[in-house]
């Protein structure tokens, strides 16, 4: 327990550590090698793990939300980031590269079906996947629903969560001159691809302290420890991502296609505090598929680490363990989704 506070740490309902039983780089083209790992039961449910950000990586706490003894947990790291290779570069990374990615390691571990676990960035990714491949998913479980549109890129660096976070939200526009705040992922990006490593590292530093400060509803601040190249893949990636939209078509892409994945079951978890990517969007994308359930945790955030976003994705791959469709039935063919 946590004294301070008398709640459960979100630890404590995982299951135990454990070790991958495979690890691999696979080589999917363009000069990128990706990073992925299998743990759990070899035969078992396939469960893939996709993570946030973008440039988030994946942990060895994300194999921990799953019954080892039933799925077969599948974490990579995409592009530009974690252990893949090359570190932090943008160069043939895009939404769609990374579906493809997806789809490649789907085909190179033979699996028919797949249950998609993913939240915040690894959210918006999973439904992107689906929307282009419903065929191949079997369940979505989500958590902090992003939909990669414009309204949320302005709530999050237009102004709208520093209203709530003024100081920090002073700490992260001051270095930018006064006549380029009228957009600071343009902003940024100048000085994260500058050229300049002691410059990106310092600004990376900074773009991520703001995220990283307003991630979980117990504040603490913005520590400004992280791991420089972490903080420079992370930072490059997303800001990378945001100032294209994502590489989708249109604003709203998601949204607009929805109704090619209402026929998978769907679970969606949201923070009802999360001020990185407000419940909102959660709630649009639930309302009327009726195959989707929606939990809003009462006193949460936005972060993977909150304890009541923890025990709900526990319980949702919990439920599953019993009614997920068998990953081995054949599916005919749905072709990819216009990009």
């Amino acid at each position: 327990m946590d004294h301070r506070s008398g709640q459960k740490r979100a630890v404590e309902f995982l299951y135990p550590s454990l070790d991958p039983f495979d690890q691999r780089v696979l080589d999917v083209g363009d000069g990128h090698h990706v990073y992925v790992e299998q743990c759990g039961k070899p035969d078992g449910l396939p469960v893939l793990v996709v993570h946030g950000g973008p440039g988030g990586g994946c942990s060895p706490s994300m194999r921990r939300y799953f019954d080892p003894s039933v799925y077969r947990i599948i974490l990579f790291d995409q592009r530009g980031c974690g252990r893949s290779r090359p570190h932090a570069s943008v160069e043939a990374n895009t939404t769609w590269h990374l579906v493809k990615d997806m789809e490649t390691i789907r085909k190179t571990l033979k699996l028919n079906k797949m249950i998609l676990f993913g939240g915040s960035w690894g959210a918006t990714l999973a439904l992107i996947y689906a929307v282009s491949y419903p065929a191949r998913v079997a369940h979505l479980v989500l958590r902090g629903v992003f939909m990669m549109t414009q309204t949320e890129l302005d709530w999050f660096y237009g102004g709208g969560a520093g209203k709530f976070f003024p100081d920090l939200w002073a700490r992260f526009i001051a270095p930018i001159p006064p006549s380029e705040r009228g957009d600071l992922i343009a902003a940024y990006h100048k000085r994260l691809f500058s050229g300049d490593i002691a410059e990106e590292m310092r600004f990376a530093r900074i773009w991520s302290n703001w995220e990283n400060a307003l991630a979980t509803i117990e504040f603490h601040g913005a520590s400004g420890n992280g791991p420089s190249d972490y903080s420079r893949a992370f930072s490059r990636l997303e800001n990378h991502y945001f100032t294209h939209r994502g590489f989708l078509e249109y604003d709203g892409w998601i949204q607009k296609n929805r109704g090619r994945i209402e026929g998978i079951g769907a679970d969606i978890v949201q923070g009802r505090y999360d001020m990185v990517c407000p419940p909102g969007s959660a709630y649009k994308l639930a309302d009327g598929w009726h195959k989707a359930r929606l939990t809003l945790v009462p006193m949460a955030g936005h972060a993977l680490s909150e304890p009541g976003i923890s025990e709900e994705l526990v319980a949702a791959m919990n439920r599953l363990r019993s009614v997920a469709p068998d990953p081995e039935a054949k599916t005919p063919e749905t072709p990819p989704a216009p990009c």
